[in-house]
């Protein structure tokens, strides 16, 4: 069973009584969310570093946006680096892992915590939520975080109607080959925390897929115990379209296969289908598939 709690189970004077020397990063991967991403490093700010000095640093790292991201993100107060930027020498590949991966070259925090830029319906007690167990459980290194996620058009059926790659992807593979891993709640939720001399050490799909891969390594090297999740209330979030899923699912089936010993290209085409002046037509999109190798080795 997996150690679960709820993000109201620490007060802020028990985690920074907790926190000591321990230096914090929250991290913040981001690419065209120029409308969300303000609030999120405002409110996080004003709540975490200013009021509460919880944590040391808040870095967005900008994913190859195309808006005014990077602009707004300085304005709310975020160190900003865009990932292509980071590392030259490492070159530079799309995907939110790549961000993820090489914010650990620009940031300081012992424990880094991770939230997404497109954030509604939230508020700052994800950050705290998240540090918790890894504040006061030496033995926890990776914690998860699960909340409601009603859908915002109201297409959804329920609280938990709004990770369809979860239901239909994620959670049968772990029900499958990773039974210890069944009682996640949102194995693929963006908000999630870990110590540095974890992440580092992993190797990192540069994709949509980072979140599974880094919860099946840590129970490969450090066993269930070293994983938790957090209740953090609700969050609301957007109506992807289904086919675009398709490619979500198509990195995180590829991370389960590399990390099974079974070949993964650089990348795959997926071919889909639509309707189009009334026949069905085939429409074809390439889906990378790589992965970065632990930090501690580049």
């Amino acid at each position: 069973m997996l150690r679960t709690a709820h993000w109201d189970d620490w007060t802020l004077d028990d985690l920074l009584a907790a926190k000591g020397a321990t230096r914090v990063s929250l991290v913040v991967p981001a690419r065209n969310e120029a409308a969300t991403v303000g609030d999120v490093v405002t409110r996080v700010r004003e709540a975490l570093v200013e009021t509460v000095a919880l944590l040391d640093e808040i870095v967005v790292v900008d994913s190859d946006s195309t808006d005014a991201t990077y602009d707004v993100a300085v304005d709310a107060g975020a160190v900003v680096h865009r990932s292509s930027e980071i590392r030259p020498d490492l070159g530079t590949r799309p995907g939110k892992g790549e961000a993820m991966w090489k914010s650990l070259f620009v940031t300081t925090g012992d424990v880094l915590v991770f939230m997404d830029a497109d954030l509604l319906d939230w508020d700052t007690h994800f950050v705290p939520g998240l540090l918790g167990p890894l504040l006061t459980e030496p033995r926890v290194s990776l914690v998860k975080g699960f909340y409601e996620r009603p859908m915002l058009d109201g297409e959804g059926g329920g609280p938990l109607d709004g990770g369809r790659v979860t239901e239909l992807v994620a959670r049968p593979v772990l029900a499958l080959d990773y039974p210890e891993l069944a009682g996640l709640v949102q194995p693929l939720a963006g908000e999630w925390a870990v110590r540095r001399s974890l992440f580092e050490n992993l190797s990192v799909p540069t994709g949509y897929a980072v979140e599974l891969a880094a919860l099946i390594d840590t129970l490969a090297t450090h066993g269930p115990d070293a994983i938790a999740q957090v209740d953090l209330g609700r969050r609301s979030h957007g109506h992807q379209a289904l086919l675009d899923l398709g490619a979500m699912a198509t990195q995180i089936l590829a991370a389960v296969h590399a990390r099974q010993g079974r070949p993964v290209p650089d990348g795959v085409t997926l071919r889909q289908y639509r309707s189009r002046d009334g026949a069905i037509v085939p429409s074809e999109r390439a889906v990378p598939l790589g992965e970065r190798p632990p930090a501690v080795s580049a």
